[in-house]
């Protein structure tokens, strides 16, 4: 076989692979988004996707293996969202909405953030799960932290003292809470929540 087709032939294997690999993941983090880590199996990926249980255990050998490489991609987005935010032309004080904002838009009306969805199933998941859902649970509440420092250094926020990790726990956990509301009370309850927001950093 002429050297350049070999080359052609494998370089198209490993794109092949790796779109396969990014299928599975985005896969998994929709069914955790809608119902949950636990609550899925393999099986139920191979059916969706059309392959073999087998062709999944290729790529991650144990679910818990899977559930780091979602974990993976879910802390690209909390720091792609994070860097395009601090970099935006908007005004310090809209920076800290503008983060949980640009969250919000990748969970669909009737879904639960993936990240609350993994800390649901916290206790029942491997330690490796375990260690990368705390680390995305704080690097949530740092990166808002510092986006409402960074407004406070602006004279912003005068009547919040220095410790804004509380304000950014509160704002964090209000959020998630609401989105479970929303699930059930519809958007109208999230809109009255999200101006709640708004009044608060004024």
């Amino acid at each position: 076989m002429h050297p350049q087709l070999t080359t052609y032939l494998l370089v198209s294997k490993i794109i092949c692979m790796i779109n396969k690999k990014s299928q599975i993941i985005e896969l998994t983090l929709k069914n955790i988004k809608d119902k949950g880590f636990l609550s899925f199996s393999y099986d139920d990926l191979a059916k969706e996707l059309g392959v073999t249980k087998a062709s999944i255990h290729y790529h991650f050998e144990k679910k818990g293996d899977l559930g780091i490489a979602v974990c993976n991609s879910i802390e690209e987005g909390l720091e792609k969202a994070f860097s395009e935010v601090k970099q935006a032309s908007i005004k310090p004080l809209d920076k800290p909405l503008a983060f949980i904002s640009n969250r919000i838009l990748y969970i669909n009306k009737n879904d639960m953030c993936p990240i609350s969805a993994l800390q649901a199933d916290y206790n029942y998941l491997p330690a490796s799960m375990q260690k990368k859902i705390q680390k995305l649970s704080q690097m949530e509440i740092d990166f808002l932290t510092e986006l409402l420092f960074e407004a406070k250094k602006e004279g912003y926020l005068e009547g919040y003292h220095d410790n804004l990790e509380e304000l950014a726990i509160l704002l964090i956990a209000s959020t998630k809470g609401g989105l479970q509301y929303k699930r059930i009370l519809g958007d109208e309850f999230f809109t009255k929540l999200w101006e709640q927001f708004t009044d608060f950093l004024k």
